[in-house]
């Protein structure tokens, strides 16, 4: 009986020295998250920049040009800290509201390649939101063939 417990307490003792390791890396993973949280907080809103920060997108196609002309020019002057496409995506996400943020949430919850191609989130925003560049292309087109 008394060897039964000796080993039970070995064993409890045991399980819990592997739980304070445990917890101790967790701890140590958890103060890395908010230190990079806090440095990831700092890069997108800085606190003096030229550009204004861009207004929030509901998902009025009205609205949609101006948004990009917002984000587009934040993200230009504060290049050093939308170094990606996969951030200057999230960037975007963050901005997002009502129809807009409804419409990305099945892209963020396939975990789809979007996230990570800045041009091609842009164009499957102008597809969903009515901007269509090719209306755009056409007008280029007639006014380069007017300059020949």
């Amino acid at each position: 009986m008394v060897d039964e417990l000796v080993l039970l307490l070995h064993a409890l003792l045991m399980r819990h020295r592997a739980l304070s390791i445990e917890n101790s890396q967790l701890m140590e993973q958890l103060r890395l998250l908010v230190c990079e949280r806090a440095t990831l907080l700092r890069q997108v809103r800085p606190p003096s920049c030229p550009v204004p920060f861009p207004e929030t997108f509901s998902g009025e196609s009205s609205r949609l040009p101006e948004f990009i002309v917002q984000t587009a020019s934040y993200m230009l002057v504060n290049e050093n800290r939308f170094c990606n496409d996969a951030m200057k995506v999230a960037f975007l996400i963050s901005l997002l509201t009502g129809e807009a943020e409804e419409w990305v949430v099945p892209y963020i919850e396939m975990d789809s390649p979007i996230l990570g191609d800045y041009r091609a989130f842009l164009d499957e925003m102008k597809q969903c939101f009515g901007w269509d560049d090719d209306e755009e292309d056409d007008d280029d087109d007639e006014e380069e063939d007017d300059d020949y």
